[in-house]
């Protein structure tokens, strides 16, 4: 019988016993399946550990609004730095995405369902003062906000 069709002794060496190739096989899937995972949940982590950092780096206390257009100007409480964002959707549940996130300039754009939509850009010149631009829908209604916020106490 010629070697290529005579049937193979798998007994015959320990590397091509069929039990340890399959016993390897999966040892390698999983290893590989882990690895994935590990990295499936480790690069999004990464990517948004430092997220907004710039905004933490704001003194927290009370802040005062003031458009450019003349509109009134609002005061907030700003303890995180991202209540700057959503200055026309104060409600919760809105979900973000952050399109920049540099060390003096922040774009989030956000959703919230329901009640439209936004996109804000905050610049920070100093620790107690930024610029903000900010448009979208809200309650049905194109919005346009462009104008400075300050830190002007304590809340």
């Amino acid at each position: 019988m010629h070697n290529a069709l005579r049937p193979r002794d798998f007994r015959q060496t320990g590397d091509d016993d069929p039990m340890m190739q399959r016993f390897s096989n999966s040892k390698i899937a999983t290893r590989t399946a882990f690895a994935a995972a590990v990295i499936a949940f480790a690069v999004p982590v990464l990517a948004q550990s430092d997220g907004l950092s710039m905004l933490g780096k704001l003194t927290k206390g009370e802040w005062t609004v003031k458009p450019r257009d003349g509109a009134p100007e609002r005061k907030i409480c700003v303890r995180t730095g991202q209540e700057l964002i959503q200055l026309q959707h104060s409600e919760r549940g809105c979900s973000r995405f952050v399109v920049e996130d540099a060390p003096f300039k922040v774009t989030v754009q956000y959703t919230c369902p329901g009640n439209g939509y936004g996109r804000t850009y905050i610049r920070r010149e100093t620790e107690t003062l930024v610029q903000i631009e900010s448009q979208g829908i809200s309650n049905g209604l194109p919005f346009q906000l462009a104008g400075e916020a300050r830190r002007t106490g304590t809340c």
